[in-house]
């Protein structure tokens, strides 16, 4: 039982005319971007992970192929905390964050894979135990910025099943238009990907408390502010969500203990994999923090967040992406039904990739 061979996959996805776009750098963007990572033992297991990548796709590509790859190979893969640990300490120089992170994240993600394969079992299974096969998920909408475009948008989501939508505006006028598309039924969010300072990120929770957001996500720059989130979720009356930039569980845990967070937003494929995020569920569970999981993946790192979710003892959302790609390797498992997902039933994360997907859209 050893790693024989560790191949990542960089993939492009096209979207669908007339899908909500991803956008970066004030361009629009046709792709979906998808680092999946191919693990196969030397008796013939295969495990899928993916490393998180969005537009900057190439260095975890490197990160995995020229160093992760070659210190893993001819590894024992059974015990998946040592091996992710002896890694983390091999190249912590290299920086604790960011593409070698995400290179490690997908190769733990994999090795979990094939842990419940080898054991005939789910990974919701290997860590405890699923609670529940649907979970209920919200529609993730991009940034628009015209607030027609908001409502349009929100109001599709909420027609096709959402009982929650979040936003990733940074306006007053947006999350109203919001509002008043989709009524007072439909659960709001606000993502703000840490734009503002403290006074900033306050004087705007005034303007859209009257919304009744269920979280103003990420509202301070620099996210290492801690102290400054928790002045925010003091004196904002809305509830504060943030995590996925958290490079470890213990930056997780500092900003729990900092009183900075209502929910907490570990994302599995930046934060070392699936371990790493459970401990920050365990952590959260015992601060009673509730744990809302990032994660705007369409790949194996989207099935593992199900996996990992359906193991918690308390409810959570889903967050999905309102993309709507031509196709996808792990097509129906990432499909929401009504605002929901049904969790995988097979062994390991219960879904293999389309090979002919994977040849078709290889970047």
């Amino acid at each position: 039982m050893t790693i024989k061979t560790i191949t990542v996959l960089p993939l492009a996805l096209p979207l669908l005319p007339g899908s909500s776009r991803p956008a970066f750098a004030g361009k629009s963007l046709d792709v979906a971007r998808m680092n999946l990572v191919r693990v196969e033992t030397t008796d013939g297991l295969v495990g899928w992970g993916e490393a998180f990548s969005h537009v900057a796709w190439q260095p975890a590509v490197v990160a995995l192929r020229e160093v992760v790859a070659p210190l893993a190979e001819g590894r024992d893969e059974t015990d998946i905390a040592a091996l992710s640990l002896d890694l983390q300490r091999t190249l912590h120089l290299f920086g604790r964050s960011g593409a070698m992170l995400y290179a490690l994240s997908g190769l733990e993600i994999a090795l979990w894979d094939i842990a419940g394969k080898r054991a005939g079992q789910s990974v919701a299974a290997l860590l405890g135990g699923a609670r529940r096969s649907l979970q209920p998920a919200y529609a993730s909408l991009p940034r628009y910025g015209d607030p027609a475009e908001v409502a349009r948008n929100a109001a599709a989501a909420a027609g096709r099943g959402y009982a929650s939508v979040k936003l990733h505006e940074v306006g007053a006028e947006q999350v109203a238009a919001a509002r008043a598309a989709v009524g007072p039924e439909v659960t709001l969010m606000m993502d703000t990907n840490c734009p503002w300072t403290v006074d900033q990120a306050l004087a705007m929770a005034e303007q859209v408390r009257p919304q009744r957001l269920l979280w103003l996500e990420e509202p301070v720059w620099p996210p290492e502010d801690a102290a400054g989130l928790a002045r925010v979720r003091a004196g904002a009356g809305i509830a504060i969500a943030a995590g996925e930039n958290a490079a470890s569980p213990e930056e997780c845990i500092a900003m729990m203990d900092a009183g900075a967070v209502d929910y907490i937003q570990p994302s599995v494929t930046k934060i070392g994999g699936i371990g790493a995020w459970m401990r920050v569920a365990r952590e959260a569970s015992a601060r009673g923090v509730s744990v809302m999981p990032h994660c705007p993946y369409f790949g194996a790192g989207f099935l593992a967040t199900l996996h990992m979710v359906a193991a918690l003892p308390g409810e959570s959302l889903i967050e999905h992406m309102y993309y709507d790609l031509a196709t996808s390797p792990f097509a129906a498992a990432i499909q929401p039904q009504r605002g929901s997902f049904v969790l995988p039933k097979g062994p390991g994360l219960g879904c293999e990739p389309d090979p002919e997907v994977l040849h078709r859209y290889a970047a």
